[in-house]
């Protein structure tokens, strides 16, 4: 649901950390706006952040590292047709909000002649997704390390094989405020955790690494033993199951990709083609394809930051616009594409609530969320038993992808060979090449086991990252290259 309710409670945590303790108030986000407004500008806006963070990482048994940071600032923009120009400060004054509006009004020469009038206050609406909670005052200092320590106790016991433990707790608090050219007002508290760890297990000289974790917009308690459990149980797998492995073999062949994180092939090979700068510059592989076939039916694609708790969800976007879920490919049709307010503005459309930046500091741009792929009829194991040769991945490391023509390249950091529907044995150095269309169009079969990442992922573009989600069903795949060792 979405209302301004939520939007009026955090305007008062924002002005409270944000303009107050710098003798701001909405009068003076107006007169800067006014100063950008003097001259002809299409958009204008004023970003305000908070952000405080806190990290542990434990390694050889001790709490090696600890770190904490309070940034606070503001970013300045002024759009005027394709456009942009920018400023920010770390310096929250009325003295700099000024300079900086005066600065970026110079992207239009024009000035506007006459009186104006003052776009009347606009409280954004907004969702509800998380609690605004501070995550890193739910647990004290003893109680992360103890945390941490129970980690590396549990991998160390599940597995005589596991000769090194590594782990690391993450927790962030961040306010945002956002005060448009007209009039809008809106705000976001916005929690962040996560827990990972990675074991190394050693067996007759040989090493290999596993790793996992995962995360959300809640409070530290959410890592109970449970979880951690789950955690270290999955990086003991990984690790041990990679010292069974053998060279991955390469060529064409059919692959199966597991459900939930695999989706990240997803995210790199689809999801970013589906952004709208891109195809508003005509340099996706997706560009003026808009209601066509370009997968397979039975593929559905959404960009949805409306999920609670979700590491890649958001109450409203770092433009003031309230979050939404957005089906980009239906049944294998092409549908939409995800929009920040300036190339949905260009494009003749309705932005998507996908405008986001890192901080204060960056301009937004459209960028997804949590990008996922429904799920099918078919039963998992029918799937593996389905294949004669191929690849089963169900995990994954690092990928790339090439926007303009769509080929991506990823590295399975689990994979399994499969002969007549039955998994062999390990493989490591499994790359999987291809173009993002193409594969998209040789899904043959689509689980009914639909999963999301455990809460893990972070996406850059341009040189900016911001936290995502990812996840899809279990997939098989016809004639994917793949790039092996064997």
């Amino acid at each position: 649901m979405i209302s301004r309710e939520p939007t009026i409670e955090r305007l008062a945590i924002a002005k409270s950390l944000l303009l107050t303790p710098f003798g701001l108030d909405e009068s003076h986000l107006a007169r800067a706006l006014a100063e950008i407004k003097a001259h002809q500008v299409d958009e204008a806006d004023l970003y305000f952040q908070y952000t405080r963070s806190e990290g542990w990482s434990l390694e050889e048994g001790i709490v090696k590292t600890g770190s904490f940071s309070i940034d606070q600032g503001v970013g300045v923009r002024a759009v005027s047709g394709e456009k942009t120009a920018f400023a920010y400060s770390d310096d929250i004054s009325e003295a700099s909000l000024l300079d900086a509006a005066r600065t970026v009004r110079t992207i239009s020469s024009a000035a506007q002649a006459g009186r104006k009038k003052v776009p009347s206050k606009k409280i954004a609406p907004a969702r509800a997704l998380y609690q605004g909670l501070d995550p890193i005052a739910t647990l004290d200092s003893t109680a992360k390390v103890k945390l941490l320590e129970r980690v590396e106790q549990a991998a160390r016991a599940k597995d005589p094989r596991v000769a090194q433990v590594m782990a690391g707790l993450a927790a962030e608090y961040d306010v945002v405020m956002v005060a448009r050219a007209d009039g809008t007002l809106a705000a976001d508290v916005r929690p962040l955790v996560r827990l990972s760890v990675t074991v190394i297990a050693e067996q007759k000289g040989r090493r290999e690494v596993g790793s996992a974790g995962g995360g959300g917009r809640f409070g530290l308690a959410y890592f109970d033993d449970a979880l951690i459990a789950q955690y270290v149980g999955e990086a003991v797998h990984a690790a041990l199951t990679n010292l069974e492995a053998r060279p991955a073999p390469a060529g064409e062949m059919t692959v199966v990709l597991g459900s939930g994180w695999p989706g990240i092939l997803l995210h790199e090979a689809i999801g970013h083609g589906l952004e709208g700068d891109f195809n508003r510059k005509g340099s996706s592989a997706f560009s003026g394809r808009m209601g066509q076939r370009v997968a397979a039916k039975g593929v559905t694609v959404l960009d949805d930051g409306t999920i609670p708790d979700r590491r890649g969800s958001l109450n409203v976007d770092d433009e003031g616009n309230a979050s939404q879920r957005n089906v980009l490919i239906e049944d294998g049709i092409l549908t939409g594409y995800i929009q920040d307010s300036m190339n949905a503005r260009l494009m003749g459309v309705a932005p998507t609530g996908n405008g986001r930046r890192e901080s204060y500091a960056h301009v937004p741009m459209p960028r997804m969320t949590n990008t996922y792929m429904l799920g099918g009829d078919k039963a998992p194991e029918e799937i593996v038993a389905s294949i004669k040769k191929g690849l089963y991945a169900t995990n994954f490391g690092g990928g790339q992808v090439d926007i303009t023509s769509g080929k991506f390249v990823f590295s399975a950091s689990e994979a399994y060979w499969v002969e007549n529907g039955k998994i062999l044995y390990p493989v490591k150095g499994a790359t999987l090449v291809g173009s993002g269309p193409e594969c998209l169009k040789r899904v043959s079969m689509i689980g009914n086991d639909m999963k999301l990442d455990s809460g893990v992922g972070t996406c850059g573009k341009e040189g900016q990252s911001v936290p995502v989600g990812v996840g899809q069903p279990t997939l098989r795949i016809d004639g994917l290259t793949v790039g092996g060792t064997a």
